[in-house]
This record gives structure tokens, sequence and C-alpha cells, in this order.
């Protein structure tokens, strides 16, 4: 249809390409940037969506700009979207205005035409302060560490929560629920909004709306390592600039309230100089889009306040490419003895951690995802007794599992659990069930070497807590996919990915009556059976890149009658669906 068949559906079928398009530039790589555009030309969309019911002549310049809007997008024409994106939006805000002289386009206006997009909303009038909350929580606050408009992920926010000492266990709750607890009770009150087209009813990335986020700048700081002009860089001078042009962050030692710094220069070199730039310690370190990292000689000996290091990528695509100079930054790290949460994740020419590192006695989390050079972890872990998430998905170069993980009682989040030759795995999955009464997450990766004894696989029931298990193969070989699994009772979301059998093992179709999200991606599947479907109390369910697998799209609802929300992409008979359904509740 085109858009100017019937100026009534004009929008809709705007809105509609967008969406289409939006699915094939993330077809052809994640661009959180260029994605963040395209989420603002969708909230001006739907915030004129209307604007033809009120007005019926003059519509001839709104027109014009959304058919040309329409055929950039349908030219997939990125460089003039991407460079164009603020004119375009003002110049369909403008010929609204023309269309509608009395429309108030106040976005932080709520009962006005642009109610619907939640995005722009105040917080609702309520007896709840956001300063009281701020002021006693700083849950919020400590999310203005995230550059403006970011898409953040709920796992980055829990984490960093947990890191900085706002969410701990308590006799009823461990951190993984009460973050869970926390991103529920901010969307409540419209301080965040869901990141998304809206149809999946999970949320797992957000945003900060821009009003909320404009009221709390002033009351937090962030040291910017790349704008030495700011309120809190006065001790930037030329010696804090190296030969290469690099500013460097100096040692610290002071006492007082809390700093944050983030590092925004595409090269950074931490340590060195004999000054300091604050009166406040430092407690948290984050690395929002630094590419190479030096550190110089006994870089953090003096950061003895320091309880978050987040080195490694925030951001999801694998295109925020980081790299360290040397390994020799990660000796240092046995200083850091406040240190809740090191994150590494996506860090290249990082081979093996030093044996040092289980001297961090406070550490929480360690993230070592995707850590794509890793190949060997410290022979004994067990010493890090306080550890409650540790994280190793898509290291593809490690060799084997620590001795003594088995022993970490207190995890919660267990990632990249490897099962290979016996020697190389010290541990099984039923030594992980005996012990690790606490874990809620849990992601296994079968090797290509992987010996795996009858009945390993089959423990996995006696899990007592668990809630998300994801397995993953290596390789494709059959052998592999004749193994017996038997799901814990409690167990709400199952991931399989490049499962490499042609169908389901009978036991675990027997007990995937259980999770109420199910996601399959990649391998060989070709058939589920549509009998042990009829048992499903799914919910959610995504079938992703499965070339031998065909669906009945149609006929889905009927034999998964709770089903809520589907996602299908690039399977034999459909590239792309994704559908949201109303169902009846227990």
């Amino acid at each position: 249809m085109s858009i100017r068949t019937n100026k009534m559906k004009a929008v809709a079928v705007l809105m509609k390409q967008l969406t289409t398009s939006r699915r094939k530039f993330h077809e052809r790589g994640r661009d959180e940037s260029f994605d963040g555009e395209l989420e603002k030309l969708r909230l001006v969309l739907n915030n004129i969506k209307d604007v033809f019911v009120e007005v019926k002549k003059n519509e001839e310049n709104l027109l014009d700009t959304l058919a040309e809007v329409y055929d950039y997008l349908h030219r997939l024409d990125h460089k003039k979207l991407h460079q164009g994106m603020k004119d375009i939006c003002n110049r369909i805000k403008c010929s609204a205005r023309n269309l509608l002289p009395k429309l108030d386009f106040d976005e932080s206006k709520k009962e006005e035409i642009f109610h619907s997009s939640k995005e722009l909303l105040q917080p609702r009038e309520t007896s709840w302060s956001l300063r009281d909350f701020a002021s006693s929580e700083g849950y919020l606050y400590s999310l203005l560490v995230f550059p403006k408009n970011a898409v953040i992920r709920k796992r980055n926010a829990i984490n960093l929560w947990i890191g900085e000492g706002l969410l701990k266990n308590t006799g009823n709750k461990t951190t993984e629920e009460l973050g869970n607890d926390v991103i529920r009770t901010l969307l409540k009150f419209n301080l965040i909004v869901s990141y998304g087209n809206g149809k999946c009813p999970l949320v797992n990335k957000f945003q900060i709306v821009p009003s909320i986020r404009n009221q709390m700048e002033g009351g937090f700081s962030i040291i910017n390592v790349d704008h030495p002009g700011n309120k809190l860089a006065a001790g930037f001078s030329e010696r804090n600039v190296d030969h290469r042009g690099q500013y460097f962050i100096p040692n610290l030692d002071f006492e007082g309230t809390t700093e944050r710094l983030t590092l925004e220069r595409k090269k950074v070199t931490l340590g060195g100089g004999d000054w300091y730039f604050s009166d406040r310690p430092l407690c948290t370190v984050f690395n929002i889009s630094a590419s190479y990292l030096n550190f110089r000689p006994q870089w953090v000996t003096e950061l003895k306040n320091l309880e978050v290091l987040q080195l490694g990528r925030w951001q999801d695509s694998p295109l925020h490419h980081i790299e360290v100079g040397s390994e020799e930054l990660l000796k240092e790290l046995r200083y850091l003895q406040k240190l809740k949460y090191l994150s590494l994740r996506g860090i290249s020419r990082i081979f093996e951690l030093p044996s040092s590192i289980v001297e961090l006695e406070s550490l929480l989390i360690l993230d070592l995802k995707a850590c794509h050079n890793l190949e060997r972890l410290p022979n004994d872990i067990s010493l890090m007794t306080n550890l409650t998430h540790l994280i190793m998905s898509d290291c593809c170069l490690l060799e084997s599992m620590p001795k003594g993980i088995e022993k970490l009682t207190n995890l919660q989040v267990l990632k990249g659990f490897l099962i290979t030759t016996s020697e190389k795995t010290p541990c099984k999955i039923s030594d992980l069930v005996n012990n690790l009464r606490k874990l809620k997450r849990l992601s296994i990766r079968i090797g290509s070497e992987a010996v795996i004894k009858d009945g390993e696989f089959q423990s996995l029931a006696s899990f007592s807590a668990l809630e998300h298990l994801k397995i993953s193969w290596s390789v494709f070989d059959p052998r592999y996919a004749n193994i017996s699994i038997h799901l814990p009772t409690d167990l709400r979301k199952l991931h399989l990915e490049c499962f490499p059998g042609k169908s389901l093992p009978p036991s675990l179709e027997r007990s995937m009556t259980r999770p109420r999200e199910i996601n399959i991606t990649g391998g060989k599947l070709e058939s589920i059976d549509p009998n042990i479907i009829l048992l499903y109390k799914v919910e959610i369910l995504r079938l992703k890149y499965l070339e031998h697998l065909k669906v009945d799209i149609d006929n889905l609802k009927a034999f998964i009658p709770k089903l809520k929300y589907v996602e299908i992409r690039k399977i034999q008979n459909h590239s792309y669906i994704e559908r949201a359904y109303e169902y009846d509740s227990d």
C-alpha cells in the first residue's frame, strides 16, 4: 500500500514499514545508536497517529514528508536516515503543528494527544517521591553512569546495583529477585520504560525516561575522563596527557562520599601521577566506549575503595571491540579488597586469569563472557566463597573448569559451565546439584570432546531453586543428541542452543511441560511432537535459526493454549514472525 493511497492509514503504513525495515537492519547487524534513532522516529510517529482523524485538510506537506521517509525506509537508506533523523522528526512535528495549530507538542505534558507514548510521561501523582526513593535507595542515580538515551539491559543494571551495594541478600530473597522487584517498581512509576516494540511481555531492556534523567542529573557526580572542562576535572592539565594525547587517570587516596568514573575516550591509560582531582573516593570505574586500555605499574594500589570495575563492554553488540595492552593489569587486581563486581566481558588478549584473583574475598560478580582468548582460569576457585555470579559464557577457547567450583555455595548464577573430558571437568552436574542450593540460573556447554556419563543430565531434576537453564552444544554430532535430560520442577525458562538431533529426546519432551518460556536456537531440529506440546504450560516460545524445522504458526495457539508470545526467525517456512496472543490466566 502506498503512503498516499489512504491518508487515514498513512502513519499506520509507515509504522509497519518502520517495523519491517528495523528488523532487516537488525539482521544485517545490530547498531544500538542507529536503532535508538529509529526508536525516536517511532515515538514521533506514534504521537501523531490520530492527526488525520482531527484534520481533513492541509495535509499535503505532511504526506510529502511521510512519503519521503517511507522511501528512505523502503530503500534501506541508512545514510540519509542516520544523518537526517533530527531534521526528519522536526519536519514531521512542524507539519503536524500546521495541521493542528492548537495542539501542544510539549512532551512533558501527559494530558495532551501524546499521552499514548509512555516513554515521554512524567511519573503518576502518588504519595511516592522520586527524591525520597533516590536518596534512600539510589537505584536510578546509579544508572546515570550509562550515557544519555542508552538502552540498558536489565542484567547490567542488576549487576551494577549488586556491585555498588544497593542489593543485598535477605533471608527471603536473593539479589536476583530483589533486582527484578526494583525493575518492576521503576516501570510501575514510569521512571524507566521498556525498550522494544512492546509485543514481548518480558522486559529485558529499558531506557530511563528523558525528563526523569534531566531532573536527577544535578544530584549525581560522574568524573568523565574525556571532558577536562567539567566541574570535577579541575585537576586535569597538560601533565595529565601523555605523548600520544591520551588522558590517564591518577592513583587516588581520599575519604568521603564516593565518585564514579566513566571511560569514554577511545584510548585510555589508567594509573600514574602524584595528585588527585577530587576529595571523594572512587567507588566505580565504568567503561562506556574505550576500546584500548593501558595500565601503568601499580595502577590499583591506592584505589582501596573501588567496588565496581567494569572494564568490559556493557553493549550487546560484539562490534564494541575492547583490548588490553598487557595482561599485567590482572596481577594488580589483588589489591582491590573491596571490589564486588569485576567485568572483563568481551576483552581480547586475556589468555588466563592469575591465581591471585582468588584473593578478592569481597568479589560477588566475576563476568568473563566473550573473552575469546581466555584459555585458563585459576586452578582452585573455591577460595572465592562470596561469589554469587560466575559468568564464563562464549569463552570458546576455555579448556577446562576450575577445581572447587562446586564449593561456591553462594552462587546464584553460573554461566558457561563446560562439560568435556573427565580430566578437564573436575566436577559433575550432580556435584553442582548437591552443593549449589541457591543457584537460580545455569548455562551448560557440551564441548566437542565431552564424555557424558549415564544419568548426568537426569540429575538436573534435583535442582530445587533453578529457574533458568541453558544447554549449548559445541558440535553437531548426533551421538550428543541422545542424552536423557530431566528438568527441575520449578524451571521457568529453558534455552536449547545448537541441538544436534533431528528430534528432541523423549525424556526432555516429557519434562518440557514445566517451563513457561522455551527458546530453541540453531541446530538440526526437524520436528517437535505436537502431542507432547499439548501438555505445555508455555507462555513464551522462541524458535530461531532452525532451517530444517517447519512450524504451522496458525495452529500454535491450538496446541499451546497458554501461549502469550511467539517469535520465529529463519526457520524452514518462515523468515520472521512475531506475534502476541491473549490468553486466560489460571
